[in-house]
């Protein structure tokens, strides 16, 4: 899996790590950035109000870890003032591998965050400027720092899981299925406790858009190599799989595809399919203000704690971080 990115100047250096305060914003103005967002397709419009509602005490933000200095690739981490040997999470962001930063998230590593468990946000290289090898190394890469440096942050790197929304989800996906790519890192799928997939894309083909052609490759055998569901073998961890009935986007056959294809392999696998719930309301359901539209925060928690190991389930029984509502 050949790499062939020129180099690029080393990233700045790490910001000082940041206490988070409370802030404060009304549900009403929320929603209205949120329609705003999404009407004009400004997504940085999107996520700034997210951020905005952002009320995390407790939480602790290191921002600008650079990963690969090489590609100027960076990534942030949230984690409860006292964490020690909480479960790591390491959350991969949407975009159609064409769009996204790792800030526009931060109100999704604090609400977990707040759960007990410390997150990784990475960013990744996006399709025009490399195809899937690129993105996936990327990716590989930053489970790679994560497990090397989570107990630096108060995470136990045996209970490190792998979480995305969308093209996030199926970069996670595919890292916890082709065992090619952590094998470039010298990791293994069987090091992840599990893998979490929010309205991912697992079972795709045909594909007919040229920027997706371009993306995976111009051959169905090409194409194979993009799809989580073609690699299950029975090596994956355990999976969650959380998906609207109402996503337009990724069609909820993605989620059912890949996991009755884990069941048939003998691997733990769990379908949770939210009604009317699209695309975009499954990740925000994750917020504050929107928190009340699927249980996506209380499932996630439940699945960590399943599969996280005793003492790192005992870690996150044992999290004094405060909750918002």
């Amino acid at each position: 899996m050949p790499d062939n990115d020129p180099s690029a100047r080393s990233p700045r250096p790490p910001a000082p790590v940041i206490p988070l305060r409370p802030r404060r914003r009304g549900l009403g103005a929320l929603l209205a950035t949120i329609a705003a967002g999404l009407l004009t397709g400004c997504q940085a419009t999107l996520f700034a109000g997210l951020n905005a509602t952002a009320r995390d005490g407790g939480v602790v933000a290191t921002h600008d870890i650079a990963f690969d200095a090489r590609h100027q690739l960076a990534l942030d981490v949230y984690r409860p003032v006292d964490a020690r040997g909480a479960p790591v999470v390491v959350f991969f962001y949407g975009g159609s591998w064409k769009s996204g930063k790792r800030q526009w998230y931060r109100w999704a590593g604090e609400a977990l965050a707040r759960r007990g468990l410390v997150v990784v946000i990475p960013d990744y290289r996006k399709w025009p400027q490399v195809r899937m090898g690129g993105f996936m190394q990327d990716g590989a890469r930053a489970v790679a720092w994560a497990h090397a440096h989570a107990s630096e942050y108060g995470g136990d790197p045996e209970a490190m899981f792998l979480m995305g929304h969308s093209a996030g989800a199926h970069v996670g996906a595919l890292l916890a299925t082709d065992a090619r790519w952590l094998k470039g890192v010298g990791m293994t799928p069987g090091q992840l406790r599990g893998f979490i997939g929010l309205a991912g894309p697992y079972d795709f083909l045909p594909l007919t858009d040229p920027d997706f052609v371009d993306m995976f490759g111009p051959t169905h055998a090409a194409q194979l190599n993009s799809q989580p569901v073609h690699f299950v073998n029975g090596d994956e961890p355990p999976m969650l799989l959380m998906q609207g009935t109402g996503d337009k986007i990724v069609w909820p056959r993605n989620a059912r595809s890949l996991g009755t294809a884990l069941e048939q392999a003998g691997e733990s696998a769990k379908v949770r399919l939210y009604p009317d719930i699209g695309h975009f309301a499954i990740l925000f359901a994750m917020s504050r203000p929107l928190r009340g539209k699927a249980p996506v925060l209380d499932d996630t928690l439940a699945f960590i704690r399943e599969h996280a190991g005793a003492q790192a389930a005992a870690a996150l029984a044992a999290d004094r971080v405060v909750r918002s509502p």
